[in-house]
């Protein structure tokens, strides 16, 4: 019986959580659309897309194809988040618990970056490669 490395079961369990946003999006696009700033234009086509690149780079992850690339695109779709959503919302938000709340997306939209930049770069790590 092959044994999962503990690489490949947290690049799994990150599969499944990007997943999900993936389909949360999809499926919640008409309550999301507020979030997609009022100056780009598109609106809530931009929900869609942001769900399948979610779902896309959690099925790359998950068959292990193309991971490397899934990942580092992932991670700059949470950048522009972070950029677009975040940053803007943080300094001019309406009152300090939407500035709060701003911040905290933020810091999540910050760590499932480096998670993806991490999976993407060990990637080609061997599953059956020793911990050091």
């Amino acid at each position: 019986m092959n044994k999962i490395s503990h690489h490949r079961l947290a690049c799994i369990v990150f599969a499944i959580i990007m997943g999900i946003f993936g389909i949360f999006h999809l499926f919640n696009a008409e309550n999301m659309k507020g979030t997609v700033p009022s100056w780009i234009p598109g609106g809530i086509i931009w929900v869609y897309i942001t769900g399948i690149g979610f779902v896309l780079a959690s099925v790359a992850i998950l068959i292990n194809k193309q991971t490397k690339l899934a990942c580092y695109l992932l991670a700059a779709m949470l950048l522009i988040f972070i950029f677009t959503i975040h940053v803007p919302t943080i300094a001019s938000g309406k009152d300090e618990a939407t500035k709060q709340m701003a911040l905290l997306l933020m810091l999540k939209d910050v760590g499932l970056t480096m998670a993806a930049v991490l999976v993407g770069y060990n990637s080609d790590r061997p599953d059956d490669e020793p911990n050091e």
